[in-house]
């Protein structure tokens, strides 16, 4: 029986980490999938193959037997001894620490199965990470996004990389933190169709909003004076500054409702939520003479 070096077939350093091997075997399964390379019988088995070494090097269990067997096969090589006299004896048909596992259903990839090799090796050990190309539909696969808050106002775009491609994702005005976008087909590879991958959007927090759901709170700071005597304060809006009458006597804290000028609420482009904005009276620190004057004098009249 042939020795297999999976290692080598996934194109990776026998020191690579589970993330490195995962990305090898990703990227070599979308490039020899059957689907891509239809009657090809070569892309065919060498797909086979990387399934059958990801179903290894992707299980930990597995990969560290794997490394047992490869370690003691290499100081076999080294003593100049013909490959098939090597003693396969002890490492067949049982699992790590001795105990024997029964051979059960290794999944079907094509019409084939798992090589000797690995039969003989790992018998019904299944159930690990090459499960993907086995499957019918691959897992789904999540990727984070960062955007701003105006971004989120707007709707953007965003390049992602997937198998070494440029893709350029639209996101949806009126996204939130958690909020997911759906790329079809460009998750985990299998045998049938890929699975999904998803774009979760984090949205970045703003100094000038408090955002609760589709509605935004913000501070106006007014003088004194147009809080006494009313006037107009320019206040920002994710989509720009508007102007906010202040009513005569207003108080300290008190709240103004501004109409859909909050979030564009997801799937509901011709609605928005509203924006709070909340006074925030700025009492003079320093007065001039005179100021100080009118301040008692009207002081004096209130004490009457």
């Amino acid at each position: 029986m042939e020795y297999k070096d999976y290692y080598k077939i996934l194109g990776v350093p026998r020191s690579a980490a589970a993330d490195e091997i995962r990305r090898a075997y990703r990227k070599l399964a979308l490039k020899h999938h059957p689907d891509k390379n239809p009657g090809d019988k070569q892309a065919e088995e060498h797909f086979k193959d990387i399934n059958e070494a990801y179903e290894v090097l992707g299980d930990a269990s597995k990969r560290a037997r794997y490394d047992q067997l490869g370690a003691s096969y290499r100081a076999y090589q080294r003593t100049g001894a013909a490959p098939g006299a090597f003693d396969w004896s002890q490492w067949m048909s049982g699992a790590p620490g001795g105990m024997r596992v029964e051979v059960g259903d290794l999944g079907d990839l094509f019409g084939g199965s798992f090589s000797d090799f690995f039969n003989a090796i790992f018998g019904g050990m299944t159930g690990g990470a090459g499960e993907a190309g086995r499957r019918a539909r691959g897992r789904d696969v999540e990727q984070a996004v960062r955007i701003s808050l105006k971004e989120a106002y707007e709707g953007t775009t965003r390049n992602v990389r997937v198998d070494g491609r440029r893709l350029e994702v639209k996101i949806p005005a009126g996204a939130q933190t958690g909020t997911k976008v759906r790329i079809a087909e460009r998750g985990e590879a299998a045998r049938g169709k890929a699975g999904d991958l998803y774009l979760v959007v984090e949205v970045e927090t703003d100094p000038r909003f408090d955002r609760k759901g589709d509605d935004l709170y913000a501070e106006a700071p007014v003088d004194l004076y147009t809080a006494v005597l009313g006037g107009e304060a320019k206040v920002a809006t994710p989509g720009g500054s508007v102007v906010l009458t202040i009513p005569a006597g207003s108080q300290p804290g008190q709240l103004f409702r501004l109409t859909g000028r909050g979030m564009p609420r997801l799937r509901e482009s011709d609605r928005s939520g509203d924006l709070y904005i909340r006074l925030k009276v700025e009492i003079p620190r320093d007065l001039s003479k005179r100021e100080r004057e009118l301040f008692q004098e009207l002081a004096s009249k209130k004490r009457r």
